[in-house]
């Protein structure tokens, strides 16, 4: 795999450090990446109900942060004719061109998932397992059968992102705690909510590259009102998770109020279904799982 680089820079090097790592960045989705190994090092303090240990976490975000990055890639793979059809993702790397070679990513791709597999499958196939149905259920059941067939594809396609926390469980040998269990049942009910309102945002775009997303499919406001049913759940869940024995009020107090925060906006997106309401949305969904899991670790640390 070779990226492109432009000669004709101001600054040289730098610049093209930079260039890669853009377009690296933009290529594995390291954004999204990042936010998977959270929510699984917060199955791990969970599991652990504490600090897990440094072995552990170590095996736990190399293996994760490879087979997650992976699936990105091959998700731009599969994608990367349908992706110049939309504005959001036009820009990326397999699209533009900058990456000269698209069929490495297939096989690099490939190899970031399978060899973390097989790496610890032998010690911990708990985790190999979930690191590779994690994989399997973005990359083969929502990007390949889901997404460009029914507009309900991401409330299955959110199961890829409970896999991180249930890997997160299974590296502390725990994957099966009611708490670890509940916490992947939070990340499932929060990705409708959280794509739903990125997707109202481009609708347009969806409707012009004719992906079955439901805001393309249906009118902003009824994706909003599925997204607050979504939430309503969530915050259930959220709010149950503080009986878990390895938290306590630390956990508690920021989490109700956070959900309390995060279903006001849901709601006032069924009564203002517009792109800038939706974008307050998406953001305060993030900060929401963001607040949820880090409150998950500090608490469990703590043991209040």
């Amino acid at each position: 795999m070779s990226i492109r680089q432009d000669s004709n820079t101001l600054s040289g090097t730098v610049t093209s450090e930079a260039t890669l790592w853009q377009t690296l960045s933009k290529l594995f989705k390291l954004r999204i990446v990042s936010l998977l190994l959270f929510a699984a090092v917060g199955g791990a303090f969970l599991g652990a109900a504490g600090r897990p240990g440094l072995l552990e976490m170590t095996i736990l975000l190399m293996t994760g942060g490879l087979s997650a990055a992976g699936a990105s890639a091959l998700n731009q793979y599969i994608e990367r004719d349908s992706d110049g059809d939309m504005k959001r993702t036009r820009q990326r790397p397999l699209v533009t061109g900058d990456i000269e070679h698209p069929e490495y990513v297939l096989w690099i791709a490939l190899a970031m998932i399978l060899l973390p597999v097989a790496a610890v499958w032998p010690f911990n196939p708990a985790l190999g397992f979930f690191l590779l149905l994690g994989a399997m259920i973005y990359v083969g059941v929502y990007t390949i059968w889901l997404k460009p067939r029914t507009m309900l594809n991401i409330v299955i396609g959110g199961a890829a992102g409970s896999c991180a926390v249930l890997s997160g469980g299974a590296a502390v040998g725990a994957w099966n705690d009611p708490g670890v269990l509940a916490l992947a049942a939070i990340v499932f009910l929060w990705t409708p909510t959280h794509f739903w309102a990125l997707a109202i945002m481009y609708r347009d775009d969806y409707i012009a590259s004719k992906t079955p997303m439901l805001p393309a499919r249906t009118s902003a406001r009824t994706s909003a009102i599925w997204g607050f049913v979504h939430a309503i759940g969530l915050a259930i869940l959220a709010l149950a998770l503080g009986a878990h024995a390895a938290l306590g009020l630390l956990y508690f107090v920021p989490a109700s109020l956070m959900t309390f925060y995060f279903l006001v906006h849901s709601l006032r997106l069924i009564f203002v279904p517009t792109r800038q309401q939706a974008l307050k949305l998406f953001l305060t969904s993030n900060i929401y799982l963001a607040v949820i899991i880090l409150f998950v670790c500090i608490s469990s640390v703590a043991g209040f």
